[in-house]
């Protein structure tokens, strides 16, 4: 069963890309100089970081880390270095790798993790303010892993842009305010939270205060220095654990020996033929990939650009094929590692042609339920795993075609709301389901100890007909991560549109048998065609969901944000 509710999409923090032609470039929005690369990242000032390190000489996986380390200081409300994140990266020959920061439950953490005293649930804020909702984070041994493969410029030199914005400070822009108030039990959970961007009154601060940071900064220059060990070992490490288990109601806590095991996991990327382009996504522990390849596998037999971009069949078509892949991810998708998950299979040609003969052009599908894919394992439960806010996607085209999609997260906004070195910690193992069993029969995405929690993070990138880099793309936003980027996808390949077109795309998702409409959009003014065609219980609403892309056109590479982020990045 798909339990996304409407609910939790409208509680997602806001997040965005963006990289502009000089001719159409918002004020105050950094101008890609060349068309030979590009950076998308859902702050200016971050994008900024990343493009940096690019006109130094930098590699795509250089300007990404510079990208990620940025971020962290100027959006600390869905991304930094107290999470973890995936991401793929391919070159001109066709080379396609992934890399797996995902967070860690500790050692000592049981399937029954989540569960109080008298084995009931206790309310999920209760869950994601305390040291049980706290991963291992895996950014920095991500971006470790992969410098030492791929980067060109010294590991320190990446952390400049980042520690002069932790330094010199940064003003609260309008999304930041908005974060800052509507999640301020997270944000204003730990002292060192409220003395960064909350008033004597404990308000938030003002839309263009100026935040000076500078634990960050000594945190940054200490991991610029050491280099990994300088996080996963010493005293940060120790900071980390004790912070953790402090606040941790039960015995398994975070150990400093949990922070030094972490291990960052180069794993085997998902790739899948949609009309001749060659996508690529990121596999387990993500569900993400799977969801972006079955939504488009599935919909191949269906003329789409005959249909066009502005006919509600095409739409409900793209709901009948989320319907069906996110009933395969409720029951399959988890950790690999811990349990066997049929990734191969639920990407299968074979297969999907099953699932994709089960949708009608001219009405709905009855209740819809996970197949039986090859590999498919038995006797799986549907868990409870509750709904995932927020996260933030970036990209990179480096001057040698080499593509980076990375999307990086602390879960919900502002992640636990502990802090340790001017950093968030995230509630990542909050994406496991919290229950382990349900009906006596045991959830793939149940808490064991070292394991990832399931995600639905889908940092993609494809590859046009003739084998030539072609996209770069992902999206923030939770549950709706894997629908808003197979959306963009189908924009640029089957319409033609560029990477603001494509993104800025009107809305929609299928929650079980509820749909959702975009508000403001020409789908609100055909809520009736899509009744008529079985989708009965119809939602119009705004939809808070941001996706960004690199697109590669007739004049060279092009990145951009979603349109709808338009005005939240600026301050007076």
């Amino acid at each position: 069963m798909n339990r996304l509710t409407l609910a939790s999409l409208l509680a997602l923090p806001l997040a965005g890309c963006a990289t502009y032609p000089a001719d159409t470039a918002p004020e105050n929005v950094a101008v890609t100089p060349t068309p030979s690369w590009a950076v998308s990242a859902a702050d200016p000032r971050a994008q900024e970081a990343g493009e940096s390190i690019l006109r130094k000489g930098g590699s795509a996986t250089d300007a990404a880390i510079a990208t990620m380390l940025a971020l962290t200081v100027v959006e600390p409300q869905s991304s930094g270095i107290g999470g973890g994140g995936f991401m793929v990266r391919g070159t001109l020959d066709g080379a396609v790798t992934s890399y797996d920061g995902r967070e860690t439950a500790p050692s000592g953490a049981t399937p029954e993790w989540f569960l109080g005293e008298d084995g009931e649930l206790p309310p999920f804020i209760e869950s994601v303010r305390s040291g049980l909702s706290v991963g291992v984070p895996g950014n920095i041994a991500l971006a470790a892993k992969a410098h030492a493969e791929h980067g060109r410029l010294p590991w320190a030199e990446l952390f400049g842009p980042a520690i002069a914005l932790a330094r010199d400070g940064f003003e609260i822009n309008p999304r930041m305010h908005n974060s800052l108030t509507s999640a301020k039990n997270r944000a204003a959970f730990s002292e060192s939270g409220r003395a960064l961007f909350y008033d004597a009154a404990g308000e938030p601060l003002a839309v263009g205060t100026r935040v000076v940071n500078e634990p960050l900064a000594r945190t940054f220059e200490a991991i610029a220095a050491g280099g990994r060990s300088a996080f996963y070992s010493g005293d940060l490490a120790a900071e980390i654990a004790a912070t953790v288990a402090a606040d941790t109601p039960r015995a398994g806590a975070m150990t400093a020996a949990d922070v030094a095991a972490y291990e960052a996991k180069e794993r085997d990327a998902l790739c899948g033929d949609y009309r001749g382009y060659r996508v690529c996504s990121m596999g387990p522990p993500t569900s993400g990939g799977i969801v972006v390849l079955q939504i488009l596998g599935q919909l191949e037999r269906f003329d789409l650009t005959a249909l066009g971009a502005e006919n509600p069949v095409t739409w409900h078509l793209f709901l009948e094929s989320q319907r069906l892949a996110y009933a395969d991810r409720e029951l399959y998708a988890a950790d690999s590692d811990f349990v066997s998950v049929p990734a191969r299979g639920l990407v299968d040609p074979d297969y999907l042609a099953s699932r994709s003969a089960l949708i009608s052009a001219d009405s709905t599908m009855g209740e819809v339920t996970a197949g039986t894919p090859p590999g498919a394992p038995q006797a799986l439960a549907d868990g409870d795993e509750p709904e995932e806010q927020g996260t933030t996607h970036f990209a990179v085209v480096d001057d040698a075609g080499t593509m980076v999609s990375y999307t990086s997260t602390v879960e919900g906004p502002f992640g636990s709301g502990l802090m340790v070195g001017g950093f968030y910690l995230n509630n990542e193992l909050t994406d496991f389901s919290r229950a382990p069993e349900v009906d006596g029969r045991l959830v793939a995405n149940r808490v064991e100890p070292g394991k990832r929690p399931r995600s639905s993070m889908s940092p993609s990138l494809a590859y046009d007909p003739s084998g030539q880099p072609f996209m770069v793309v992902g999206a923030a936003g939770g549950g709706t991560i894997p629908v808003q980027t197979a959306r963009s996808i189908i924009g640029a390949i089957d319409f033609g549109l560029d990477a603001e077109e494509a993104l800025g795309l009107p809305f929609l998702m299928a929650f079980g048998d509820r749909v959702l409409l975009e508000e403001g959009t020409w789908l609100e003014a055909q809520a009736d065609a899509f009744r008529a065609l079985g989708h009965g219980d119809v939602m119009i609403r705004e939809a808070p969901v941001k996706a960004g892309a690199i697109l590669r056109g007739a004049n060279g590479w092009v990145g951009a944000r979603d349109p709808r982020l338009e005005g939240q990045l600026e301050t007076p």
